[in-house]
């Protein structure tokens, strides 16, 4: 098996081939490729770490504890506005290594059991490698979680969650010129390097550009994520009454467009905790990921039954739902003054105006049957 392994072409290699037979393909088509190939994808890859220090980034529920437990607390208060159902679903998507979705589970059972009791946690995850560690931490909570793909879930009454998760999604980079808007595709160049390429707009793309272009001027990059779409229809097909919150850094279309700093598009990769230079290069290698245009998931959630509720700044949002109060609960639990500083270490981290929350935020759409 090893040595199977050891002669199989690498991602940047296959790539390349597939350009040679096919000729340039969709930046889509190649970041689906980098992102989440099944054996070399940065997603789905064994063989590093993506999350902390000695990753290339940091999540808030790995930040602090209190970012889940604070979200267990709000959503106590749907289970109420939804009338107290005897049972009900909340569906983490991108769960990632089931962080958020103990403390939620831990935070219920200790502090709301009556809505522990009604609920049954499913973990949505592609990555079989981050799902296996999620099993293994969420081991405890065995008898009401299940592991599952949203498409095999029906929500009578429920949350879908996710954090983090639409900005890592596929997209198509599309620029106006002249005009005329251009798609960037990925060839390979001279020198066997990955190169960009502006042709017309692949047909996937150019029938379903409606919401993405009313605030973009000439020479401006944007890039369309097919995928948030499909995602927010197929999270509202499967609810019939509940709250579909999403936790992400994005920003309305007229300043997600109007900024001098993002006419190039907000494409970027991460690696260490550092942007990359060539975003093309060793694919599979680094994150790559785009800010989230708010105004269009908003707009088609309201095409599909979803009915905005609220947009916050996610700093803003937990303390108005009760960080603080959280904060003083688990301070008074902690084992010793070490585990209390970490608390307050990672509670600063979630609020503080130039902390890492503020540039997040979150958004509430409510599902009604």
């Amino acid at each position: 098996m090893i040595e199977i392994l050891e002669n199989t072409p690498s991602l940047a290699t296959r790539l390349r081939e597939r350009i040679k037979l096919e000729g340039p393909i969709t930046f889509c088509d190649w970041m689906k490729s980098a992102l989440y190939d099944s054996r070399e994808g940065y997603y789905c890859r064994s063989d590093r770490s993506r999350w902390g220090r000695e990753g290339d980034y940091r999540t808030s529920p790995e930040r602090s504890p209190l970012f889940a437990a604070t979200f267990a607390r709000y959503f106590a208060g749907l289970h109420e506005q939804l009338g107290g159902p005897a049972t009900w679903t909340i569906l983490e998507a991108g769960a990632g290594e089931g962080r958020f979705s103990k403390v939620l589970l831990q935070t219920l059972q200790k502090s709301f059991p009556e809505v522990f009791a009604a609920t049954s946690c499913v973990v949505a995850e592609v990555s079989s490698v981050s799902r296996m560690q999620a099993e293994e931490r969420l081991r405890p909570f065995a008898d009401r979680v299940q592991f599952r793909s949203i498409d095999e879930v029906e929500i009578n009454a429920g949350v879908v969650f996710s954090n983090e998760l639409l900005d890592a999604f596929p997209v198509h980079r599309i620029v106006l010129r002249g005009g005329e808007f251009k798609e960037f595709y990925v060839t390979v160049n001279e020198n066997g390097n990955f190169a960009w390429l502006l042709q017309a707009l692949s047909p996937a793309l150019s029938t379903r550009l409606e919401g993405y272009l009313a605030d973009a001027g000439e020479g401006q990059v944007v890039e369309v994520s097919l995928e948030i779409e499909d995602w927010v229809r197929r999270v509202a097909s499967l609810m019939r009454s509940g709250y579909v919150v999403t936790v992400d850094y994005g920003a309305p279309a007229a300043d997600l467009y109007s900024r001098e700093a993002n006419r190039g598009g907000t494409l970027r990769g991460f690696q260490r905790h550092e942007f990359v230079g060539d975003l093309l290069a060793q694919p599979g290698e680094h994150d790559l990921t785009t800010t989230v245009n708010w105004s269009f998931v908003k707009a088609v959630g309201a095409r599909v039954g979803l009915e905005f509720v609220e947009l916050s700044r996610q700093d803003q949002f937990l303390l108005a739902n009760g960080f603080l109060e959280q904060l003083e609960i688990e301070s008074r639990q902690a084992k010793d003054d070490g585990e209390r500083h970490q608390l307050s270490t990672g509670a600063r981290e979630m609020i503080l105006p130039d902390g890492m929350a503020a540039s997040f935020q979150v958004l509430v759409q409510r599902k009604t049957s």
